[in-house]
């Protein structure tokens, strides 16, 4: 157990290893995971030539790399530049593959009168409103105190409307539909090069959740970055920069 009476999980294999037993594909989720944390999505500072990395790792690993993130695709872009490896923005919402073609429906954007709301309830609680292809965000990270009275809004609008609701750090989002980061990574492994091979999700965030249970169904493996729990993640890494050290960025 951690000092916070939180289970400790094993720290992972290496990749190495993993890959002298068979064909891995790994699925990335991006703050907090790929990058540090920040008080704004807009103030993250990724490593120098993060991007570049990336697609020498998927080119390692046959092109069996993809980030899945909460964040839109195009946000993504705007921070690390244009993605050439798979990817799935938007909770899963936007899948992509590594030749930008796209897997399933495009995201649905929110109705103008639960933004006007989202809008308006960020206003007047001292907390951030986001904007996304596939919804709104509320997020609380320099508001703490706000996060219990935003989930339960958020909760309350989702329902009233036929939305979900998404918690994470922080955070929580309204999204249309059902897609998750799991169906993200079922979508993508279908597809070639991912097909066939152990599928490893690594991830910080209780989002994160479905895409380590959708690796674990298909006989791979979750890492949490941090701790919490419960998780299902098999594996354990402390913080971003053990994660970039697993991953030889």
């Amino acid at each position: 157990m951690t000092a916070e009476g939180q289970v400790s999980l094993p720290t992972p294999p290496s990749l190495e290893s993993l890959l002298q037993e068979g064909p891995v594909a790994l699925f990335l989720d991006f703050d907090g995971t790929l990058v540090e944390l920040a008080p704004g999505p807009d103030q993250i500072e990724p490593i120098a030539d993060l991007n570049a990395k990336l697609v020498q790792m998927a080119e390692r690993l046959g092109g069996r790399c993809a980030i899945v993130s909460g964040r839109a695709i195009a946000d993504i872009e705007s921070h690390i530049g244009e993605i050439s490896l798979a990817a799935a923005g938007s909770h899963g919402s936007d899948v992509r593959s590594a030749d930008g073609r796209a897997l399933g429906e495009a995201p649905t954007g929110l109705p103008a009168a639960l933004e006007a709301e989202l809008r308006s309830y960020a206003s007047e609680n001292a907390i951030d409103y986001e904007a996304k292809p596939h919804g709104g965000a509320l997020h609380y990270r320099s508001n703490p105190q706000a996060g219990e009275a935003a989930q339960a809004f958020a909760q309350d609008l989702a329902a009233r409307h036929g939305w979900s609701a998404q918690s994470g750090k922080c955070v929580v989002e309204l999204v249309a539909g059902k897609a998750d980061k799991g169906t993200a990574v079922r979508a993508l492994m279908q597809e070639e090069p991912f097909a066939g091979a152990r599928p490893i999700f690594i991830g910080d965030d209780l989002t994160d959740e479905k895409g380590f249970a959708a690796c674990n169904e298909a006989g791979g493996a979750g890492i949490l970055v941090g701790t919490r729990e419960p998780t299902c993640a098999q594996y354990q890494l402390p913080n971003v920069a053990s994660v970039h050290q697993w991953l030889g960025l």
